[in-house]
């Protein structure tokens, strides 16, 4: 038996997710990128026409923060929660709002959105 692909935490730019309206508004969805390197988890919240990504792990105990699909956000959908812990996470920041992680925050995913599509976009200050 093989071991499972080693888990990434970042991906390259220029990856497409797929059109802008694949995400409602006020909604998130998770998305796994099978890559050479291995396989990367994370998800993208959607504001208007603003998408904000993050890998799916909680600072907190490492595990994906969505209990079952696509379930990221809170019933109103103001702020990321995770689903074992309880943690609260600031939407546009990704830093902690509550729960057992104060001070910590998600791992950024950047992604942006181009020509009506989502895709994965360069760390921002950086390449």
């Amino acid at each position: 038996m093989s071991d499972p692909a080693p888990r990434l935490h970042a991906t390259p730019a220029g990856v497409t997710l797929g059109p802008l309206d694949f995400i409602p508004d006020g909604t998130a969805r998770g998305f796994v990128l099978e890559m050479r390197a291995g396989r990367f988890h994370g998800f993208v919240v959607r504001r208007g026409g603003q998408v904000y990504g993050y890998v799916d792990r909680c600072p907190h105990a490492g595990l994906p923060l969505a209990r079952s699909l696509d379930d990221y956000l809170t019933p109103v959908g103001e702020l990321i929660a995770c689903g074992w812990h309880s943690a609260l996470f600031d939407i546009e920041t990704g830093a902690c709002k509550g729960g057992p992680c104060m001070g910590a925050s998600l791992t950024p995913w950047p992604v942006a959105v181009a020509q009506g599509l989502i895709v994965t976009a360069a760390p921002r200050g950086g390449c």
